[in-house]
């Protein structure tokens, strides 16, 4: 009888999450109009590499380039930078933020 309460439950908690629609993840949301006005990935890459840091991962999330990589100080964080001006908006380590634009 347990193991059947247990499947029981199982299925239900598998049904529930299977409806809640997907969303963005991000901390962060830019408004930042259509991607043909964005600058590319590459040249927040680009930048971010000058500046010292070690970029593992760049993707599009909540309309923000969301990188996750090293900061010059050895700090292993998620950022968030607009991707028309590329301003750094927010960067966390595991759930601690550094910085934060106000506003963001």
């Amino acid at each position: 009888m347990r193991f059947l309460s247990s499947l029981l439950l199982a299925a239900v908690a598998t049904i529930a999450f299977a409806s809640v629609p997907a969303s963005a993840t991000g901390v962060i949301k830019c408004d930042a109009g259509p991607a043909s006005g964005w600058k590319s990935q590459e040249t927040l890459t680009n930048k971010l590499t000058k500046e010292g840091w070690t970029v593992r991962k760049a993707k599009v999330d909540g309309g923000c380039y969301e990188v996750y990589g090293t900061t010059p100080e050895g700090d292993r964080v998620e950022a968030y930078f607009h991707p028309v001006t590329l301003e750094k908006l927010y960067v966390g380590r595991r759930g601690e933020v550094l910085f934060r634009k106000k506003g963001y």
